[in-house]
């Protein structure tokens, strides 16, 4: 019952800045707790940064902590990710994605948690 669609991503020099959107169908945004994920060539699926409504909480991996800032528009049923000072590490193509709850019934850094997820979008980072 919940549909993601990711946009935004692109090339960008290292420093640079992107911002991705997911745009959720329905009642995504009261209904469920929801997350960015990204997965490099090669590896693992790793967390990025997750967000509950009610509450206004986030959650952030160190590796990003300072850089990226999620967020939502609750009207536009869309999230967001905000990145900043980009670097080559960061190449991945990222996805987001959503609980079946309005909370984590798992640890929010881990992908097997979250039931809907989207198509993913290139972030390409050259230095």
């Amino acid at each position: 019952q919940v549909q993601l669609v990711e946009s935004g991503g692109g090339l960008v020099q290292a420093g640079g800045s992107l911002r991705l959107s997911c745009a959720g169908s329905g009642r995504t945004f009261s209904r469920n707790a929801m997350g960015w994920f990204r997965q490099a060539p090669g590896k693992e699926r790793e967390f990025v940064a997750a967000i509950r409504w009610s509450g206004g909480s986030t959650y952030y991996a160190d590796s990003v902590k300072g850089r990226f800032t999620i967020s939502g528009d609750n009207a536009k049923n869309t999230m967001y990710l905000q990145m900043y000072s980009l670097k080559p590490e960061d190449t991945a193509v990222y996805s987001c994605a959503a609980s079946t709850y309005p909370y984590f019934t798992a640890d929010y850094r881990n992908p097997h948690g979250y039931a809907y997820w989207g198509q993913g979008t290139q972030v390409t980072v050259s230095s």
